[in-house]
């Protein structure tokens, strides 16, 4: 797994190119204040460790989410980190389960449309704990 994470004053996205054939039909344009962005590459390695990896993922987001004072957690699938990569039905699934986590937790959380690449606009302050790298 790699994770970056970015906390932004401003996050918009707008799915734009459809690059899995499977993928739900989402143009939706969504925009978000005061949010912590999670970059997930969910790596091929991953899939042997299911809970552990979602475990790890969700204990990073909160603890970053609570260091940049945000209760408020954007998944965003960033398969760009690695080359090696987990199936898109392994990433899907453990996003649904990582934001279902999250929100029972009382953390605002959203998922970017998977399967597409976007339009992405950030707004992200110029200080350390704003910009987190994290291989598990």
């Amino acid at each position: 797994m790699k994770l970056l994470m970015i906390y932004c004053n401003n996050f918009y996205y707008k799915p734009v190119t459809k690059t899995l054939e499977t993928a739900e039909d989402n143009t939706k344009a969504m925009e978000f204040d005061n949010v912590l962005v999670g970059f997930i590459h969910a790596e091929a390695e991953d899939e042997q460790d299911f809970n552990g990896v979602e475990k790890k993922l969700v204990k990073n987001l909160k603890w970053a989410a609570k260091k940049n004072n945000t209760n408020k957690v954007v998944l965003h699938s960033f398969a760009h980190l690695s080359e090696s990569k987990a199936s898109p039905e392994f990433t899907v699934e453990l996003f649904d389960k990582t934001e279902a986590r999250m929100k029972n937790t009382n953390y605002e959380t959203w998922q970017t449309a998977f399967g597409y690449f976007m339009d992405l606009k950030l707004n992200a302050p110029g200080y350390s704990l704003a910009r987190i790298f994290k291989s598990f």
